[in-house]
């Protein structure tokens, strides 16, 4: 029972690092207490837009007279969303299972508890009633909702992005606690299929993180369709049908059927305490080749605290799994990792903000041009609004690219690929981009932004 690398964790990281292992000739173990896919196949990123497809398609319908097209939609069948989106999640699990497979991945699936490491560095590991060994050890545990000590939360019956992803009665009201990328595409799916919606966000305005003049346009764009936001408002005590927030030393209770909790995730530390690994921030500390401050133990994706994105999982465990096969040139790069709100239109940003170029003290360029630049955006998105925003550095290579608009979530690729590249702007401009498509407000952005 002894392997090269047993890997905790079947989620983004895990069953990406397993793969590539077992494919390099690692004898590979992979243990996951629930299912493989973790949070973002089972109870986030592939459910949840699963939802916001649906809504989006109740939207193009409702709005088909403005394409000339007739049509009407009665509403949304959500139990049958539900019932779609568990035939999804079945049938990449089962893709998973078979790559894993063939790849001759070993998978246990039980909890595992890392009990010990020997002197020439083997890790000890049980799951369930087996005992293990490993010479190396990829942890990628991930993250879970973090629900905050408000008074009344352990009385309350709110839901978290588990509980809405299995709701199959679209309720009259909803308070989403928190107006980050989780609760934002919530925000906008409940909006879209007829429930009112408040959300309460502590700052002073939602997504942060994201390009600040992006996040208030989206905004603005929500409460034209009925949200009420609650910005700068703290969350005092909640109970069942109701949120108390204070605002400037005032209170006032906001009613609603529903409650969801999505203030944000933390990384899961359990289960390996036996290692003493050094944390940094609220993650396990890995340096650029992803190990811990134990050599021959990793850490991948939500764990390590950093970004909590699968993609960004994905990268870091094949960054982990090069080390340990010896491809030693290979470091991790955070200088363009995307992120993506899926609402309708979708917010995508990459690489620096203008907040985190003036706080590095680094002189930058700002270029945009509105989305309505490209023709085929005009064409698709009757009297919608979007942006592209570019930010380059002294020697105009492209350092951060925010848009809003659809389909922001594919265009935010190829800004992407330049970022981590160093392009220029000339050197962007001498790509042909093809015609028409969205794609193109790139190039223009750069040409005359």
């Amino acid at each position: 029972m002894r392997y090269d690398l047993a890997i905790i964790g079947g989620g983004p990281a895990g069953y990406t690092a397993a793969e590539r292992a077992a494919k390099g000739g690692l004898k590979t173990l992979l243990i996951e207490k629930n299912a493989l896919g973790g949070v973002c196949l089972n109870e986030g990123c592939i459910p949840t837009k699963t939802l916001l497809y649906s809504a989006k398609v109740l939207h193009h319908i409702q709005t088909a007279s403005k394409y000339a097209v007739s049509g009407m939609a009665e509403g949304l069948d959500l139990g049958k969303v539900i019932a779609r989106k568990g035939k999804i999640i079945r049938k990449l699990t089962a893709g998973i299972r078979s790559r894993l497979t063939e790849a001759g991945v070993e998978m246990v699936t039980a909890e595992a508890t890392v009990t010990g490491r020997q002197a020439d560095g083997t890790i000890h590991i049980t799951a369930g009633e087996v005992q293990y060994e490993a010479a190396h050890l990829l942890l990628c545990t991930g993250s879970e909702t973090f629900i905050p000590p408000i008074p009344g939360v352990e009385q309350t019956d709110y839901w978290t992005n588990r509980e809405a992803l299995q709701n199959k009665e679209i309720p009259a009201s909803l308070v989403v606690i928190g107006g980050g990328v989780i609760g934002m595409e919530f925000a906008s799916f409940f909006n879209s299929i007829g429930t009112e919606v408040h959300v309460v966000e502590m700052m002073p305005e939602i997504l942060n993180g994201i390009d600040p003049e992006l996040a208030a346009t989206l905004r603005a764009h929500y409460e034209k369709e009925g949200v009420k936001f609650y910005l700068g408002h703290k969350v005092t005590a909640v109970r069942n049908g109701a949120v108390t927030i204070e605002f400037e030393g005032e209170t006032k209770d906001i009613e609603g059927e529903r409650i969801l909790m999505s203030v944000g995730r933390r990384p899961v530390l359990s289960g390996f305490e036996q290692l003493g690994l050094e944390l940094a921030g609220r993650g396990v500390k890995t340096n650029e080749k992803m190990q811990t401050s134990i050599p021959n133990v990793y850490a991948a994706g939500d764990i390590t605290g950093f970004s909590l994105l699968a993609h960004t999982a994905v990268r870091e465990a094949e960054v982990a799994v090069d080390q340990i096969l010896g491809i030693t040139d290979e470091t991790m790069s955070y200088r363009a990792v995307p992120g993506v709100v899926y609402t309708n239109p979708e917010v995508a940003g990459v690489g620096e903000t203008e907040e985190s170029l003036r706080k590095a003290g680094r002189a930058y360029t700002v270029r945009r041009l509105p989305m309505a630049f490209s023709g085929r955006f005009v064409a698709e998105n009757e009297q919608g609004n979007g942006e592209c925003k570019l930010l380059l550095d002294e020697e105009n290579r492209l350092v951060g690219a925010h848009l809003i608009g659809n389909p922001a979530g594919e265009l935010i690729v190829t800004a992407a690929m330049a970022i981590e590249n160093g392009m220029t702007d000339k050197q962007i401009e001498r790509v042909i981009f093809p015609h028409p498509t969205v794609g193109e407000i790139l190039k223009e952005t750069l040409a005359g932004g």
